[in-house]
């Protein structure tokens, strides 16, 4: 493992870490009554933003433990992953790359057309604009340098639509719970959209995910293409 990774992972784990801190204790702490949203039912776990960071927080902690104490075994090595290895690179292809895409891409995207249906200007008051980008806008960078830097290698299609699927459809039940059960719809572009619009913006979204999880196979295979080409030689040696 080359002194760059170890020093890049770690410097990324201590940003989003500290910043992870600070977010929670400056809403925890702050008794404004416009933290009223941010601390109602659910509280911060209404906002997939806030699963993000605690899955990107725990990702590039497990990138730090398995830089020191694992391996980063590559098909051309020929050698074994150990299981620290394998969780990283199954949770790097399944989760935290197609969920951080989707939240980048989304956020800003709903930004650009009108602010107020994802991210309304009384947040402006409770959340300062550098944490609001590490939260929506570092992510893109951080996960496209880790993948030029560290080779991952990605399980089937079929664990990783199955796995990434689960976890978004668990997200919907969750927000759906909290606007039948508290009348809070977690992003305002919900509210707005009648039910045939919703069921047909959902069902953008969850395609929207497999398309995001393709692109990261895609990124990885122009990356490491000659890495995958080992992995596959094996494959047919082995079968």
């Amino acid at each position: 493992m080359s002194v760059a990774v170890k020093l890049y992972h770690s410097s990324v784990f201590l940003v989003i870490f500290t910043s992870f801190v600070y977010n929670h204790l400056y809403v925890k702490l702050r008794p404004d009554d416009t933290l009223m949203t941010y601390k109602g039912y659910g509280g911060k776990f209404k906002y997939l933003t806030f699963w993000y960071f605690i899955i990107q927080t725990v990702y590039f902690g497990l990138c730090v433990a398995n830089d020191f104490c694992g391996t980063n075994v590559r098909p051309s090595d020929k050698g074994q992953r150990c299981r620290l290895q394998r969780w990283r690179d199954n949770f790097l292809a399944t989760v935290v790359f197609p969920v951080g895409m989707f939240v980048v891409l989304t956020f800003w995207g709903i930004y650009a057309v009108d602010r107020e249906l994802v991210y309304p200007k009384e947040l402006d008051k409770i959340i300062p604009s550098w944490l609001n980008h590490i939260m929506h806008t570092t992510i893109l960078p951080f996960l496209l340098i880790d993948k030029f830097l560290v080779y991952h290698q990605y399980p089937s299609r079929k664990i990783g639509f199955a796995t990434l699927l689960s976890l978004a459809l668990l997200y919907l039940s969750w927000i759906l719970w909290v606007a039948f059960y508290a009348n809070i719809w977690v992003y305002p572009i919900l509210k707005v959209l009648n039910p045939h619009q919703k069921a047909v913006f959902i069902m953008a979204m969850l395609v929207f995910f497999m398309c995001l999880y393709l692109l990261g196979e895609f990124i990885n295979k122009t990356f490491w293409g000659k890495e995958r080409n080992h992995l596959q030689a094996q494959k047919k040696k082995s079968s």
